[in-house]
């Protein structure tokens, strides 16, 4: 997969929640491997922020961004709405503090996305694929988020509120492709007993029935009443029975868990790269979110370049047949086993390797360690069955090596070890020449690194 931006820029604006202002945002295309970008077009030198994990300098109601003292704020529903689009890069020009508050939702956000088209880049789509369990609580609050293994990307979440109207909710997205259906339209919320504290810390000064639920669950005095209903700029009204005071109904019943959702997806957004996983969590805020996608930065950070998944169980595309056929090398020089990944830039082959290779016998006798060499002749060769597989007559055809450079060797391969060759095409093939980035990993560790250029050429 590559990487997208949007095929244009589009614009949305109105009011800030936070700050009441009138705010333009507009969304533009972005280049390759740039990811989100923040740029304050109202100060001088339009400074940017990168939307990462790092740049997150509070969390109260609403994730904001900050850098060398610029902040933007209530950025998580249009990362939530790039994230789900599958959209990898973009430059978000803002003429103030926030992002529009809209309706409180993400679904302006997913419209004008799709209404704009995306762009396929060249650069491929990097995902972080999780392989084991990562989980992080808040005793405090006893919330808690939690990460699995799986094949793609989905959210569960669980809300609890010590509230009779809103006391435990549950929602689930099993696949991004559902989310303008099933999150999209999902409304921000408040408790009519957090306003008033709320508009003393100077927040939510444009908030008003219009881009959030508000939820009556506790009596308050009616001159209290009124003082709220002065702050969110709405007539005085008699509140006779608890509940859902918005004139628009709920989208539905679980609409507060769903918007919970959104805002974990679009703090997810902040690691900066897709991740293929399952994430559970439980009475989730923007707190707990950002604790959680720094650790996952840092992770991304220690593991740049990750190994490929390998199931040993999972049949090959290519066995030692297939690659026979394609491969003029024989005994004892053939050095891929199978194809457990290919497409028309990336390959994924696998070398066993055990004791009885006739190399051991030299390197070393006592101490037998699998030449570093060899190990780069590995992945040339699955090169050779990238390139040639995709030719008529792959048969008549060879590949030379025309140089290597910024060769690495990490640490030992020795007997029982099973090397996985991760090899991709850096630029198009030109004159039948092939330019290839390989890595030799052993379990999650990268063993051999380097960079070559090989040449097809017809056999004589």
């Amino acid at each position: 997969m590559n990487q997208l931006t949007l095929q244009a820029p589009f614009t949305v604006s109105g009011k800030g929640l936070h700050s009441g202002m009138e705010i333009i945002a507009r969304f533009c295309p972005a280049k390759e491997n740039s990811g989100y970008r923040v740029k304050r077009v109202d100060f001088e030198g339009e400074p940017e922020i990168e939307c990462v994990a790092e740049n997150v300098v509070d969390t109260t109601r609403g994730t904001v961004l900050g850098r060398n003292g610029v902040r933007v704020s209530t950025v998580e529903h249009a990362l939530a709405a790039l994230y789900a689009a599958g959209i990898d890069n973009c430059l978000i020009e803002v003429n103030g503090p926030e992002f529009p508050i809209l309706d409180g939702s993400a679904v302006q956000y997913v419209d004008a996305i799709e209404k704009t088209g995306l762009k396929e880049q060249n650069a491929d789509k990097d995902f972080y694929i999780i392989k084991e369990k990562t989980r992080i609580k808040d005793d405090a609050s006893g919330s808690t988020i939690t990460v699995y293994p799986d094949d793609g990307f989905s959210v569960e979440v669980m809300v609890e509120y010590n509230s009779p109207i809103l006391p435990n909710q549950f929602a689930v997205l099993d696949d991004l492709a559902e989310f303008k259906q099933e999150v999209a339209s999902a409304r921000t919320f408040v408790f009519v007993r957090e306003i008033e504290e709320l508009s003393r810390h100077g927040l939510i000064k444009g908030g008003d029935l219009d881009n959030a639920i508000v939820i009556y669950d506790r009596p308050v005095e009616q001159d209290k009443i009124d003082t709220i209903c002065d702050l969110m700029n709405v007539p005085h009204m008699n509140l006779n029975k608890l509940g859902y005071i918005n004139p628009k109904p709920l989208k539905w019943e679980n609409e507060p868990a769903r918007h919970k959702l959104m805002d974990v997806i679009g703090d997810l957004a902040l690691i900066g790269r897709p991740i293929k996983g399952r994430v559970v969590a439980i009475r989730p805020g923007h707190t707990i979110n950002n604790k959680f996608t720094r650790i996952m930065r840092k992770e991304v950070r220690h593991n740049e370049v990750q190994s490929p998944v390998y199931n040993p169980n999972q049949e090959p595309l290519i066995d030692i047949n297939g690659i026979r056929k394609l491969l003029p090398h024989r005994y004892p020089f053939l050095l891929i086993d199978k194809v457990i990944e290919l497409d028309r830039k990336h390959i994924v082959a696998i070398k066993n390797v055990t004791v009885n290779e006739p190399f051991f016998q030299g390197h070393f006798p006592q101490e037998p360690v699998m030449p570093g060499v060899l190990q780069v002749e590995a992945m040339a060769q699955a090169a050779g069955v990238l390139v040639l597989n995709f030719l008529e007559e792959p048969e008549k055809y060879s590949t030379y090596f025309l140089k290597i450079d910024n060769v690495k060797f990490r640490q030992k391969v020795v007997p029982g070890a099973t090397l996985l060759l991760s090899v991709g095409l850096q630029t198009e093939i030109r004159r039948g020449c092939a330019v290839v980035k390989g890595y030799a990993f052993v379990g999650e560790k990268v063993v051999c690194e380097a960079e070559f250029m090989a040449q097809i050429i017809k056999n004589k």
